[in-house]
């Protein structure tokens, strides 16, 4: 068996591939963006195809470079965007529509009838999450009504639902597997986490038929293997988790108390709770971390839609920097925002607010602002948001991390980790490699294959690049504070 590892992270805006080795570096990379398709106001589409597509290049790209060549790999790990949502046919393989992806707000609707009709509590007893459009159910139940055919073929069995990550391992095997893991199918809200199987009443509730889902299993576990003739080898598949939960778990935070905040397009703050499912009291999402072995290790996680994406619109929507990097230099051409506040609600609002209908905004616009006060509310904007979310973890866990380690492209920016570490009063750890949620699922893959022992074989791959500690006072924070909460009841005020 081959003692590398080629992880698939299939993300919100790009595909990539990438092989470790055993200490699990890096060894080679492909990547390959694909398009966003925006059908309607609030609506956000993927091609599965293009997916598929970029899957497979990247996948024989990556292998190619590793100079190992398939023989070399020992298993496959899969990690993806979460919440997005995928039906096709059982005989085909062949889509019924463009994935619905988790940004997408057309469940809103749907999610207002059923917080009328009292299911919140149910919702929230069951899965750990709250009732929004951000999850799969509501993006699933669309399809089934609005899809000629869907719901009848559904019940009949010809239809098959799942989220990216169970799509292409029914693909990477030929259509021999229909499963997914823990982490992903507990942000479907129709999963029970606490018995950690799909709930039946929930499917009544939303009106989907058990047997068009998949089966769950523990997140390092041998799925299958692929079809020989895709990567060259028949290469088993035994590694899967959300995006989020990969990154905890490739961040080495095994134990109670530790946590990551990954800065993608959103950013998503996960706090290891054991084996405790903490119910959060401040609208905060009770979510499995990882399962081993039929353990359950859970985690309480704040969701941010919009991190990256607020400076992906800088650089598209308005062109007033070229290229993302240009903000870590904007940023420290000014002294202060000008008294400028960015809340980007342009997807709605996430955690701990969590309302749909919330749209972007910024305040305290002078004739005096420029394209680096915008830059600077743009990435203040995103510490901010986790500020809110550490202060809701603390309220719910009783205490806040010690530590908080991150990682995602944002976390590259060296301004933004010191005023994040600022803003939350805690000192910030970035590791060497900030590929944690691939290295997650190659972690998972590993463990399911013997590479590697245990956590703490894991454990002690990890290594920290720079600690920012904490140099603001309560006096100077004070204020920021009291603005950013100032231009988030704005924001706010229209959707309540």
């Amino acid at each position: 068996m081959g003692s590398h590892i080629l992880v698939i992270d299939q993300g919100t805006t790009s595909t990539r591939s990438i092989v470790f080795d055993r200490m699990a570096r890096r060894v080679a990379i492909a990547q390959a963006e694909f398009a966003q398709h925006y059908p309607e106001r609030g609506w956000v589409e993927h091609d599965p195809e293009d997916i598929w597509r970029d899957v497979l290049a990247t996948a024989r790209r990556a292998i190619a470079e590793s100079g190992v060549g398939a023989a070399g790999i020992g298993a496959i790990g899969i990690t993806n965007q979460r919440e997005t949502v995928l039906v096709w046919d059982r005989a085909t393989g062949a889509p019924i529509h463009r994935a619905i992806v988790w940004q997408d707000r057309r469940g809103t609707d749907l999610c207002q009838t059923l917080k009328a009709d009292g299911a919140e509590e149910l919702v929230r007893e069951r899965t750990g999450l709250l009732i929004d459009p951000y999850f799969s159910a509501t993006k699933l139940a669309w399809l089934l009504d609005h899809v000629d055919g869907a719901r009848e073929r559904a019940e009949r069995g010809e239809l098959a639902f799942g989220t990216i990550d169970s799509f292409l391992l029914w693909r990477l095997t030929g259509g021999a597997v229909h499963a997914t893991d823990v982490t992903n199918a507990s942000r479907t809200m129709l999963f029970d986490i606490h018995r950690g199987e799909w709930d039946a009443d929930l499917c009544r509730l939303l009106r989907v038929p058990m047997a068009m889902l998949p089966q769950v299993h523990d997140n390092a576990h041998v799925y299958g293997t692929t079809a020989p003739d895709l990567l060259g080898a028949a290469i088993p598949i035994a590694g899967m988790a959300g995006d989020q939960q990969a990154a905890l778990f490739g961040q080495a935070c095994f134990r109670h108390g530790m946590a990551k905040s990954t800065y993608g397009t959103g950013c998503f703050l996960l706090l290891n709770t054991g084996e405790t499912a903490v119910a959060s009291r401040h609208r905060l999402l009770t979510t499995p971390a990882y399962r081993l072995n039929g353990v359950t290790t859970y985690a309480l996680e704040g969701s941010i839609f919009v991190a990256g994406a607020a400076v992906k619109w800088l650089r598209d929507g308005l062109g007033v920097i070229t290229h993302a990097s240009q903000t870590d230099d904007l940023a420290t051409q000014v002294p202060d925002s000008h008294g400028v506040y960015m809340v980007p609600a342009f997807v709605g609002m996430g955690a701990p607010y969590w309302q749909p209908d919330a749209r972007g905004a910024i305040y305290g616009l002078t004739l005096g602002a420029s394209a680096a006060h915008l830059a600077r509310a743009a990435l203040e904007s995103v510490a901010y948001q986790t500020m809110d979310l550490v202060a809701a973890m603390k309220a719910d866990a009783g205490e806040g991390p010690a530590i908080l380690r991150v990682d995602g492209g944002m976390a590259a920016n060296d301004w933004l980790c010191r005023f994040l570490a600022n803003m939350i009063d805690t000192a910030v750890e970035r590791p060497a490699d900030l590929e944690t949620t691939a290295r997650g699922a190659a972690f998972h893959a590993g463990l399911a294959i013997g590479l590697w022992s245990g956590l703490d074989k894991l454990e002690r791959l990890w290594s920290r690049e720079r600690c920012f500690e904490p140099a603001m006072t309560e006096q100077a924070r004070a204020p920021l504070v009291a603005g950013w909460r100032d231009a988030v009841a704005r924001t706010l005020a229209p959707a309540v």
